[in-house]
Formats: C-alpha cells, structure tokens, sequence
C-alpha cells in the first residue's frame, strides 16, 4: 500500500461507506455524486489491495481487512475534527491553558494581582506563571514558546515579535512623610538642585526592563547620589520610611503604595524620565483566539493611552 496516494477525502469515503453500507446513501451524506464516490471506493480497492467491502442482501459488508482498519481510522478522523475545531474556537470558561508571562518583579506586583482576578472570574480552569525573562531575552523565549507574553519597557523592533503600546509612565520619588528637601517652601517637586542633595535607592530589576532610569540619572548627573541598589522594588517603601533615603520609581507604583505606607510622592525635575510599556508576543500568536483572548483581558485591564496598532515592528 503506498499511503502517499491516500488524502482525508477518500478517508472519509471509506468511513461512510462503512457507516452506511451503501455506496449511494455514503454519497449523498458526503455531498458527492454516486458516480464520484464509487470513484473513490475504487480507489481506495486498489489502495488497499482489498476489496474493503462485498454485497450481501443486507447491503456491503466490509472485509475482514476494512472490519480491523476503519474503526480506527474513524477514531482519528474524529480527533482530527476536534483538534481542528478546538483551534477555531475558545471559550474561556471551560479552557485549561497554562499561560506563561514574563514580568519583572515590580511587573508581578502590578500586573499579576488583577490579571489573576480576571482569569479566575472568566477562565477558571486557566493557570497563570510568571516565567521572569531578561529583557535581552524575552523575543528568544517567545520565539521558543517558554513564554506566551511579555509586560514592559521592551524592545519592539523585532520583526520576529508583535507588540502593543498599553501605556506610558514616568519616574518619581518617594520619601518618608517628613522628609522636606533642603530650601523646601512647599509644593510636591523636586528641582535639580534639591535632588542632586538627596541621597538615592533604586532598583534594578532585570526581567522586562532597559536602563530608563540609569539614563535619567546619568543625564540629570545623579549617578553618583546612588548609595542603594536593591534587586527588587518590594524592599524601597520600608526603606525610605525608616531612613533619609529618596527612591525613584514608576509613578503607577508609587501611587500603589499611598494607601499603605506612610510615603510622600514628589515629581522630578522635568516630570522625569517617560517610557513606554508595551505587551509583546510572537507573530505566530498574532490569529490565535485563545492568545488574541488572553491579550484583550491585558488590554482592558491595563491600557490607559491610545490604541497603537498591534503588528509587525
């Protein structure tokens, strides 16, 4: 038998014929014209080296031969079907997709919470990693599969990913309640002079994100006013409620932390530095409905500027 000459149609032919006994009622069910499916049962006799199926007065009966193949081969046509039809299809509520992210860590305390909410209220049977990926090396993961999508300060220029701006954000500061800048008369920001007096913390994650904010302070020439690094951002409202020190962070973080730690938010000189943070994924998950699904949750939840469209970069 040379399984090259077979195709899913004469398969299918076979399958009904099977099914109905007849020639003409297995036509009539696959939309072929008698003639055209005893085409194919011609076929797949010479196929097969096998007659496949004798006329007895109840109607063909297959061979021993077609009574040892066919009901497999229906079996595999069905998942085939329903492997075909689950791709064009989703429902979140009854799908049980292992997502995997990649945020850094201040992106796992922003982004995980409410992503986690909405997945539980609309896809329960869904499960959620954070999978942190360095920024150099997130196209390279998605492009592997190791993750499904990226949140944050990255590079879109890949013409192997997809991106989608969801919002821009820029740098402040926090400090303890009481700490006043020297010359303070008032008012929530900091000039150059003031900073430049300030003694520094900041983080520096490496998963999602570039050098924003090393370049910011480069700039504003208060590299040297760094006397903290800490790995993660967790560590720097406890850090500056019980020191002198001012950290520098997201302002969508620093407002996160108003309602539960005794801080005080100044702007930077120049509003401070402004970045884009953007979802990216792989081209390939650009159709994918459970993808597209997955990217609309991100976009409700966390979009707050002007659609940019999704594609190639």
């Amino acid at each position: 038998m040379n399984f090259r000459q077979l195709d899913l149609n004469l398969l299918r032919v076979l399958c009904a014929v099977y099914r109905f006994g007849s020639v003409t009622e297995a036509g009539r069910h696959l939309a072929l014209s008698q003639p055209a499916t005893s085409n194919a049962l011609a076929r797949l006799r010479t196929i097969f080296a096998d007659e496949l199926f004798v006329r007895s007065p109840r109607g063909l009966q297959p061979t021993r031969k077609a009574q040892r193949m066919v009901p497999a081969v229906i079996a595999q046509l069905h998942l085939l079907e329903n492997t075909v039809s689950s791709a064009e299809e989703f429902e979140p509520a009854s799908s049980h997709v292992h997502w995997r992210l990649s945020l850094s860590d201040l992106g796992e305390m922003m982004f995980l919470p409410p992503l986690a909410q909405a997945l539980r209220s609309q896809s329960p049977g869904s499960h959620i990693s954070n999978v942190a990926v360095a920024a150099l090396e997130v196209s390279g993961a998605l492009e592997a599969h190791e993750i499904d999508l990226a949140i944050g300060i990255l590079d879109t220029s890949r013409n192997s990913t997809a991106s989608e701006l969801l919002f821009q954000e820029n740098f402040v500061a926090i400090t303890a309640r009481d700490w006043r800048p020297p010359g303070w008369r008032g008012g929530g920001k900091l000039s150059a002079k003031q900073l430049s007096a300030a003694s520094l913390a900041v983080a520096s994650p490496a998963a999602t994100f570039h050098g924003n904010l090393d370049l910011m302070l480069s700039q504003l020439k208060l590299s040297e006013r760094i006397v903290l690094r800490a790995r993660h951002y967790g560590a720097l409202p406890e850090l500056v409620t019980r020191t002198d020190l001012l950290a520098i962070v997201p302002l969508m973080y620093a407002n996160s932390l108003a309602p539960r730690y005794d801080v005080r938010i100044w702007q930077l000189p120049e509003h401070g530095s402004r970045y884009d943070v953007h979802m990216v994924w792989h081209q390939t998950a650009s159709l994918d409905l459970a993808h597209s699904w997955l990217r609309g949750v991100v976009r409700k939840l966390f979009q707050r500027s002007p659609k940019i469209g999704a594609g190639r970069n």
